[in-house]
Formats: structure tokens, sequence, C-alpha cells
């Protein structure tokens, strides 16, 4: 995720981690146009510009690892792994597993066993849609 992949406007701020933007919530759209307003000077030791990227790596050119993003964020008590599961486990109950997949770029049977272990039940869900009343 690079600087230039934060596009702040007027009132809202797009992430670009892929082909397709996407419009971050407020407070995050908050901490997004703070990050990239109060960084000063070279981000990396060695940089001779200042980094493109939204979270620096110690080599210049290069973004933070995994490995270190995690430890500092552990530092602060923030556990992302934590987090992570709880937010994929949620989704796993909201929606069907094929959404759930093609959503997040997993193998379908990935999402069937997140959903399984959270107590999701779409087992019945084309049904459910074939029988509804269509709209006239």
């Amino acid at each position: 995720m690079t600087t230039e992949d934060v596009e702040v406007g007027v009132q809202e701020v797009r992430l670009h981690l892929g082909d397709a933007p996407v419009q971050l919530p407020e407070p995050v759209a908050h901490l997004a146009r703070t990050v990239t307003q109060n960084r000063k000077g070279h981000a990396t030791i060695g940089a001779l510009t200042p980094s493109r990227w939204l979270f620096p790596g110690g080599q210049p050119g290069r973004p933070i690892s995994t490995t270190q993003l995690t430890q500092r964020l552990n530092r602060l008590g923030i556990r992302p792994n934590q987090a992570r599961s709880t937010a994929l486990f949620q989704l796993a109950t909201e929606i069907p597993a094929a959404i759930l997949a093609r959503t997040l770029g997993i193998h379908t049977d990935v999402a069937v066993a997140w959903q399984r272990l959270s107590a999701g039940d779409w087992v019945t869900y084309a049904a459910e849609i074939s029988q509804r009343a269509r709209p006239t």
C-alpha cells in the first residue's frame, strides 16, 4: 500500500489494495489522513527521496514486513491476528461461503470451514432465494 494509493478527497479516503479502491469509513479514514500528512522527511534510513509506501520498511523502496508491522502493533496492544480471525468468522456467519470465497479471493473449501466453525448456516441459502417472490 503506497501513499499514492490513498486518495484524500473532501469527505472520503479511498485505499487502493488491488484493482478497485475501497472507501475507508471514519475513524479509519482519519487515521490514514493523519499518517500521510504527518510523515516528515525520509521514512527509511539511506533513502534519497521520501518513501512511496504508506508503511515504509527498513530498506529504501520497500514496504514494512508483515512480521515487523505485527511486532509494532503488538507493542501497542493491538493484536491483528485476533482481529482478523474475528472479522473473518463474523463475515462467515453473514454471507454464503461461495460469496465469501470470491470476495476475499480464498478457496471455497476454506470459506466453508470458516462457516462451519462460526456456526453460520448457509446450506439452504440458494433454495430460500429461489422461493422468494419475484418483483413484478
